[in-house]
């Protein structure tokens, strides 16, 4: 090698004629034209030698020429091969595609904004959610099928108006919506009945409100989200170890900021690049954010009772009780649970993860002593007590009194 790049730099660079060359390199004259008139360095190849299996090639080419997928172990059993099988099973591999049809694999390729695939992931670990309490909540994951940008929130639970409020915010962290969402049959989002697919009211109204579609994976079909189940793979394998977790906020705080600064630089190797290189052209191609926001979380209307309190899930929140007897609007999202007395706010509370508990608002309960205070001073009207007659009166009516003969 050293000696052909020798020979071409005397010749191009210095201008030597060949027999120069060769007495100046000790080679000869043969060798210096072979090497200028090569175009590509010399190579060394070594000679060919035969293998023990070449005597049973005709036999493999013949078993598989009837049975293109019997197995190379089969093979060497019927031809009589005592010898190493890897070696047999490298030829049988080498002859098998001259006889097996081909069968090339389609490869799933996505439009810029065409479509997200959606998941829940269950991290395994503890998350503490107050008063003594640990669960271990879901995680809503989407992940964009062009850019591979992920999106992943930790939700309170798994019922539909937590996964709308869930999907609001990944999407708001996009800036954008995909023109289609891809989910498993999620029991909260949609229901399966004789081969049909319906969504539920309330992500229909949401799909509705995006003006996006909702496709519903078959059963049994778990390459359809592929993309987002390596990516809870990967959540697990590189987010999970190590950390440590306060509240259900603090996961999410730290896996913000894991998202945004490692999970969107990393390379996909089938991309050949990374994901923030790729989100631009898939945002432009996405749909922008309904002027409208959607209606998220949990909405009810209820009368208050005389115990001002209303119920989230298994928790019970504090509302002052001055709304007793009155109508209420109860309002929760991932975080707030709200309640409005007409346009007068009567309760607003961090909502609890955990279950069964009682959440008090102390100028509520404060409020409620008062209350109790004065109506024991004040009866009201109807409440009198009632009047003690003198035992005179009954002597008299009976003719019992000694007025009577």
């Amino acid at each position: 090698m050293e000696d052909w790049a020798e020979i071409r730099r005397l010749h191009r660079a210095e201008g030597m004629p060949i027999k120069a060359i060769a007495r100046r390199l000790g080679i000869s004259r043969n060798t210096v034209r072979s090497a200028l008139a090569s175009v590509g360095p010399p190579k060394y190849r070594r000679p060919a030698k035969g293998s023990a299996v070449d005597e049973f090639e005709p036999r493999i080419r013949a078993l598989l020429a009837e049975f293109p997928d019997m197995p190379a172990t089969v093979i060497a059993e019927r031809v009589g091969w005592t010898r190493s099988i890897t070696v047999f099973r490298e030829r049988v591999t080498a002859l098998r595609p001259l006889f097996a049809p081909t069968d090339p694999a389609s490869r799933t390729t996505y439009a810029p904004g065409e479509l997200a695939q959606c998941d829940l992931w269950f991290p395994p670990v503890d998350i503490p959610v107050g008063f003594g309490q640990v669960a271990r909540p879901p995680v809503l994951t989407m992940l964009s099928g062009y850019s591979r940008r992920p999106g992943a929130v930790m939700i309170p639970t798994r019922q539909a108006e937590d996964l709308i409020a869930g999907h609001w915010d990944v999407l708001t962290g996009w800036g954008s919506v995909p023109r289609a969402l891809v989910w498993d049959g999620e029991a909260a989002l949609s229901t399966r009945k004789g081969g049909k697919v319906k969504l539920t009211d309330a992500f229909e109204a949401f799909r509705g409100m995006l003006g996006i579609k909702v496709i519903i994976c078959k059963p049994g079909d778990p390459e359809a989200k592929g993309l987002v189940e390596r990516f809870n793979g990967y959540l697990e394998t590189s987010f999970l170890p190590g950390r440590s977790f306060t509240s259900p906020t603090d996961f999410n705080d730290q896996l913000s900021s894991w998202l945004s600064t490692k999970a969107i630089w990393r390379s996909h190797r089938t991309l050949g690049c990374r994901p923030v290189e790729r989100f631009e052209a898939d945002k432009a191609a996405m749909l922008p954010l309904p002027p409208v926001m959607p209606q998220l979380g949990w909405h009810t209307s209820t009368r208050l009772p005389r115990d001002h309190y209303v119920r989230i899930g298994s928790n019970d929140y504090s509302v002052d009780p001055v709304a007793i007897g009155r109508r209420v609007e109860v309002h929760a999202d991932l975080t707030t649970v709200t309640i409005h007395w007409g346009d007068r706010v009567v309760g607003a509370h961090d909502r609890h993860w955990g279950q069964h508990q009682t959440i008090h608002d102390p100028a509520h309960l404060a409020a409620a002593a008062r209350m109790r205070r004065r109506s024991q001073r004040d009866p009201g009207p109807g409440r009198d007590e009632v009047q003690v007659r003198a035992l005179g009166d009954y002597d008299r009516l009976l003719g019992l009194d000694e007025g009577v003969a």
